[in-house]
């Protein structure tokens, strides 16, 4: 455990690509960071308009390695109460509490079991919830903490063949005010950040080639793709003290793809004066 001179963060999702990158920034901020993740089967990017294989609803999360030497905590699933509540009294007091854990998969909705809907309902906001939950009673404790949960722009701006994932992360957004609302008198902030594309290794095999992630990155009005230093840097502003009245709120990073109206991209003049080459017409 740590020795208490440096404020406790919890990421859970730590391996990931967004969540690694998270634990990193925060740890160079000077935050003493547990990460959380799992253990085994780890949560698989699949083909977005197909139907996917069901995954455990209940895998174990794992501690992500601390290169400080700092102690962290036992192996939690984030899916059983009874373990994420013994995690964080392991833990003690948590100041920072960020969700990353998630997967992203989905069918069209005639294509999705129920079991399949659980899942990614599960991954997303489920553990997000319980996480949530199990930190707020030492945040009341101590009258002050931050939640950062990692939505998507998906809550609200939909692509084809996720219902399930849409479903949760506008869940997740609207779970995340709530939370703003119903604990900002004890001094606790709720923010959401919602990333557009992320270059992540699940996101780059979903990419077919250099031709597909030039389309990808010219949906971008900056012309890039995201970084998950770029969601790191966004958590590390939301969590500190200078975003003091920062709560109850959604901080999208997308490169402005939310901004530009999908049809203009379809379109030649519109597509001139982004500085888009023009598009190869059919065969």
């Amino acid at each position: 455990m740590a020795d208490g001179s440096r404020a406790r963060a919890v990421v859970t999702g730590a391996a990931g690509g967004i969540g690694s990158a998270v634990a990193r920034r925060l740890r160079a901020d000077g935050w003493d960071v547990a990460g959380l993740d799992r253990v085994v089967t780890p949560f698989r990017q699949l083909p977005a308009v197909t139907p996917f294989r069901q995954l455990p609803a209940v895998t174990p999360f794992r501690q992500l390695p601390e290169p400080t030497g700092q102690a962290g905590v036992e192996p939690v699933d984030l899916l059983d109460e009874l373990a994420v509540a013994a995690a964080f009294a392991a833990l003690g007091p948590v100041t920072a509490l960020v969700t990353c854990a998630g997967l992203t998969a989905g069918a069209p909705a005639h294509e999705t079991t129920l079991e399949d809907w659980h899942t990614v309902l599960d991954a997303n906001l489920t553990s997000a919830f319980l996480a949530v939950k199990h930190a707020l009673p030492g945040m009341i404790a101590a009258g002050r903490g931050v939640i950062v949960t990692i939505g998507s722009i998906h809550s609200g701006s939909f692509g084809p063949g996720l219902p399930a994932y849409a479903a949760a992360k506008a869940g997740l957004a609207a779970f995340t005010r709530q939370v703003a609302v119903d604990y900002g008198r004890h001094g606790i902030r709720a923010v959401t950040i919602a990333p557009g594309w992320i270059r992540t290794p699940a996101t780059e095999e979903r990419l077919d080639g250099d031709t597909d992630r030039e389309r990808q990155r010219d949906a971008h009005p900056l012309r890039r793709l995201g970084e998950p230093a770029d969601v790191a840097a966004a958590v590390a502003f939301a969590v500190s003290d200078g975003a003091a009245m920062l709560t109850g709120t959604e901080i999208v990073l997308d490169g402005g793809a939310t901004a530009v109206q999908a049809a203009a991209l379809l379109r030649a003049g519109p597509r001139a004066r982004l500085g888009l080459k023009p598009l190869e017409e059919p065969q």
